[in-house]
C-alpha cells in the first residue's frame, strides 16, 4: 500500500466531515468550509475521529490515486482547522506594497504616473473569495487562506509580476527562497 495514502487522517474536535454521494467529501471548521469531489473508484470511510482512503485494486492509477486523495483530504482538514499562509518579500530600491481596503497595490520598479512624478501601480489586486493579502510592513505580503491550492496560486502571481533576478536581487520573493546571485560582465582587462 503507499505509504502516505495509508495513514489515517485525524479529524480535531470542532471539525465535521461529510461523505456525500460520488465521494463529494465537504469539511467543516472553525476556518470555513471547503468541498471536494473525489475519484469515485477511491474508497473514503470516516471511522470515529479518522478519515481512512482505500484503493480497489494495486495498478498504478490506482496507487498514485490513493496518496493523492489522502493528501487533499488532510490539506482539507488542515486548512479549515488553521488556515494556510505564504509569506512574500518585495527587494528592491523604489519597490514597495501598499493595502487599501481590499486591494493591494504593487509598485515594482515601473514607469512614473504621467506629470506627477510619482510612482505608479502597475499591478492591482484585489481579495478574492477566501484570500486575504496582510501587509505588515511597505516590503512584506502575507497571503492568507484555508484551500492551499489557493494560497499558493495567489502567491504564485504575485511572484509573477516581477520575479527575482539574479544580477542584483530586485523583485518578489518567496521568504525562504534563495536567490542565486551572478556576479555581472567583468570588465576589459589591459
Amino acid at each position: 500500500m503507499s505509504r502516505i495514502g495509508r495513514m489515517p487522517i485525524a479529524i480535531p474536535a470542532g471539525v465535521t466531515v461529510t461523505i456525500g454521494a460520488e465521494n463529494k467529501v465537504t469539511v467543516t471548521g472553525k476556518l470555513g468550509t471547503l468541498t471536494e469531489t473525489f475519484n469515485p473508484r477511491m474508497g473514503i470511510t470516516l471511522e470515529g475521529t479518522q478519515l481512512i482512503v482505500t484503493r480497489p485494486t494495486d495498478d498504478k492509477e490506482d496507487k498514485s490515486l490513493h496518496g493523492l486523495t489522502r493528501a487533499l483530504l488532510a490539506n482539507m482538514v488542515e486548512g479549515v482547522t488553521n488556515g494556510f499562509s505564504k509569506k512574500l518579500e518585495v527587494v528592491g530600491v523604489g519597490y514597495k506594497v501598499v493595502k487599501q481596503g481590499k486591494t493591494l497595490q504593487l509598485y515594482l520598479g515601473h514607469s512614473l504616473m504621467p506629470g506627477s512624478g510619482l510612482p505608479q501601480a502597475r499591478f492591482c489586486m484585489t481579495e478574492e473569495d477566501g484570500i486575504t493579502y496582510e501587509v505588515p510592513d511597505s516590503n512584506t505580503i502575507i497571503v492568507k487562506g484555508i484551500d492551499k491550492q489557493k494560497v499558493g496560486q495567489a502567491a504564485a502571481v504575485i511572484r509573477g509580476k516581477r520575479p527575482p533576478e539574479p544580477y542584483h536581487g530586485k523583485g518578489v520573493k518567496y521568504s525562504t527562497e534563495v536567490v542565486r546571485r551572478k556576479s555581472g560582465k567583468a570588465g576589459k582587462g589591459k
